[in-house]
C-alpha cells in the first residue's frame, strides 16, 4: 500500500502543481481591482471616451501602460502596443439632399432632414431618376426581390407604425442589393416618433477610411408620405388602404418618375487606436497559436441638451475592459504561462459598427488562421449575480468547454446560459462577430442591457464588482483550459456553413 501511494503521488503531482497556482492566479481577479479599473475608465474626464476623442486616446494610454506593467509584449504595429486606422466622420448634407416625386405636371419635393432620412447604400455622385415599382408585402414574409425592380425605384409600403417582422431589416438590406436604382421606404410613423428618427439619422456617422464612400446596394431612404400626399393624390394611391390588403401588391407605377440627390458632408479624419498585446506561450509549437480576449475601449461621448452629459460608460464597456486587465495580470503570474500564447485586445470603434475589430481582423498583427479562439466581453458588470449570457454556445465546441469549466468551478456560483433575446441580434452587435465571419470559433459574455445603457448614468457607482470578479475568474479558467488543450476549437458545421460561408 505505501508504494501504491507514493505511485499515485508521483503520477498526481504535476497536475497539483498546476491546479495550485492557477487558483492562486484567479484569486487575483478581485471587485476591488476591476471596480478600480472601471473608476478610471469611466471617469467624468475621460467624457465618454468617443471614437475619435483625446479622451480615447488617453484611455488607449491607461490600457498600454497596464499592459506594460504586466510585461506583455507589444504586439501592435511598428513594435508598438498600438494598432492605428483612419476614420473618416461624415453626415448627409441636408441642403444639398433631396426627394421628387412626379407625375405629369404635379411634383413634390422632400428635404432629407425633413421630410426624409438616409439609412443606407451608396451615395452616388450624381442624381437618381428612374421610374418606379410599388411593393406592399402585405402579410407575406417572403422575400422582396424579383427582376422587376431591376434600374426602378422601388416604394416600399410598409407599416412602420407598428413592430415589424424581425426579418424586415434583412429584406430591405437584400433588395438593396438586388439592382433597384433607389429604395423609398414610405412612411407612416407619428410625427414625434418620426422626428425622433431624423434626429438620429442626422448623427454623424463613422467608416473607416479604406471603406469610406464604398458603400454597396442601393440608397435606402425613409420618406414620410405627407411629403408626397399630392403627388399619391393624383395617382389615386391610398398607402392606408394598401397596407391593409393582406396579399399585399407588386405592380408597376405609370407616369411617376422620382429623382433622387444625395450628397455628403465630411466633418473630419482621424486616426485611431485598437490596443494589442501578447503573452507568448510555453510550448515551442502551440505557442505559435493564440488565444484573443477581446473589450472594446470606446463608448458614444457626450449627449447634448442635458445636465449630466457625460455618457461614462461604466459597463459598456469600462466593464468589459477592467476584465480584460485583469485577465492580462493574472496570466502574467508566474508559473500559470499556458501552452499557447494569448493576446488581448482592446478595440476602438465597436460604438459605430465594430470598426476597430473589423480592422484588425482585416489586418492581423498575427496571422488570423493561427487565432484558435476569441473570448469577449461587453457589459459585464450588471443584472444578474448568478449567471451570463454566452452567446456561440452552440456553434462551437467551445460551449462544451465552458459548461466543463463552469461545472468544475461551482465556488464561482456564475451559471453561462444561452442569449435571452435573440430578437435583439445580439451575436452582430459585438466584437466577437467579426473574428466569427472569419472563422474564428467565438464566445461573448454579457450582462445585457438595463435602463443605463448608452445614458449617463451608466456610472461607476452601479457597478457590482464582486460579481464581475466572479465571472472574470471563470473566463480566466475558460482560457486557461483552451489555451492548454491540443485540439483547437472546432466548428459546428451547419452553424459554420452559415456564419462564414453565408449559406
Amino acid at each position: 500500500m505505501r508504494y501504491l501511494w507514493l505511485l499515485s503521488a508521483v503520477l498526481s503531482a504535476p497536475l497539483a502543481a498546476q491546479v495550485e497556482p492557477l487558483a492562486t492566479a484567479a484569486a487575483t481577479i478581485t471587485a476591488p481591482d476591476l471596480l478600480g479599473h472601471i473608476q478610471v475608465i469611466a471617469a467624468d474626464s475621460m467624457q465618454g471616451r468617443a471614437t475619435p476623442s483625446p479622451e480615447l486616446e488617453r484611455t488607449a494610454e491607461y490600457v498600454t501602460s497596464e499592459f506594460r506593467r504586466f510585461g506583455l509584449q507589444p504586439a501592435g504595429d511598428d513594435g508598438s502596443y498600438l494598432q492605428r486606422f483612419g476614420v473618416t466622420r461624415w453626415t448627409i448634407d441636408t441642403a444639398a439632399s433631396v426627394v421628387e416625386l412626379a407625375v405629369l405636371e404635379t411634383r413634390d419635393v422632400a428635404r432629407l432632414g425633413k421630410d426624409a432620412r438616409y439609412i443606407l447604400g451608396k451615395i452616388a455622385p450624381s442624381a437618381i431618376a428612374a421610374p418606379a415599382i410599388l411593393i406592399s408585402p402585405g402579410d407575406s414574409q417572403s422575400s422582396l426581390v424579383g427582376p422587376d425592380v431591376q434600374g426602378k425605384v422601388v416604394l416600399l409600403l410598409a407599416d412602420l407604425s407598428k413592430p415589424l417582422p424581425l426579418t424586415f431589416n434583412e429584406r430591405v438590406i437584400e433588395l438593396s442589393a438586388a439592382g433597384p436604382a433607389a429604395v423609398l421606404v414610405l412612411s407612416n410613423r407619428d410625427s414625434l416618433t418620426f422626428t425622433q428618427r431624423l434626429r438620429l439619422a442626422a448623427r454623424p456617422r463613422l467608416e473607416r477610411d479604406s471603406l469610406y464612400g464604398q458603400e454597396s446596394g442601393a440608397p435606402v431612404i425613409e420618406l414620410h408620405e405627407r411629403a408626397v400626399k399630392t403627388v399619391l393624390r393624383r395617382l389615386k394611391l391610398d398607402p392606408a388602404r394598401l397596407r391593409q390588403l393582406p396579399q399585399g401588391v407588386r405592380r408597376p407605377i405609370p407616369g411617376l418618375q422620382i429623382a433622387l440627390r444625395l450628397s455628403r458632408k465630411v466633418l473630419n479624419q482621424s486616426q485611431v487606436p485598437n490596443v494589442v498585446a501578447l503573452l507568448q506561450g510555453s510550448d515551442p509549437v502551440l505557442k505559435k497559436e493564440f488565444l484573443v480576449y477581446s473589450a472594446h475601449i470606446d463608448h458614444i461621448g457626450i449627449s447634448s441638451g442635458q445636465v449630466d452629459s457625460v455618457n461614462n460608460g461604466a459597463d459598456d464597456n469600462a466593464s468589459g475592459v477592467a476584465g480584460l486587465l485583469e485577465l492580462a495580470a493574472a496570466f502574467a503570474r508566474g508559473g500559470v504561462r499556458p501552452r499557447r500564447s494569448i493576446l488581448f485586445l482592446a478595440p476602438s470603434g465597436e460604438e459605430d459598427g465594430l470598426l476597430g475589430s473589423a480592422h484588425f481582423t482585416e489586418h492581423p498583427t498575427v496571422p488570423l488562421s493561427q487565432i484558435v479562439a476569441n473570448v469577449n466581453m461587453d457589459l459585464v458588470g450588471r443584472n444578474w449575480t448568478d449567471s451570463v449570457i454566452a452567446v456561440g454556445l452552440e456553434q462551437t465546441d467551445l460551449g462544451t468547454t465552458l459548461r466543463a469549466v463552469s461545472d468544475a468551478h461551482p465556488e464561482l456560483r456564475m451559471t453561462p446560459i444561452a442569449d435571452r433575446w435573440p430578437e435583439e441580434r445580439i451575436f452582430y452587435r459585438s466584437d466577437h462577430y467579426n473574428f466569427a465571419r472569419k472563422g474564428v470559433p467565438i464566445l461573448f459574455f454579457t450582462s445585457g442591457t438595463h435602463p443605463d445603457y448608452h445614458q449617463p448614468s451608466d456610472e461607476a457607482s452601479r457597478i457590482d464588482s464582486e460579481k464581475e470578479a466572479r465571472l472574470v475568474r471563470l473566463l480566466f479558467y475558460l482560457g486557461a483550459r483552451v489555451a492548454d488543450t491540443v485540439p483547437r476549437p472546432r466548428w459546428n458545421a451547419a452553424r459554420y456553413r452559415q456564419i462564414v460561408e453565408g449559406k
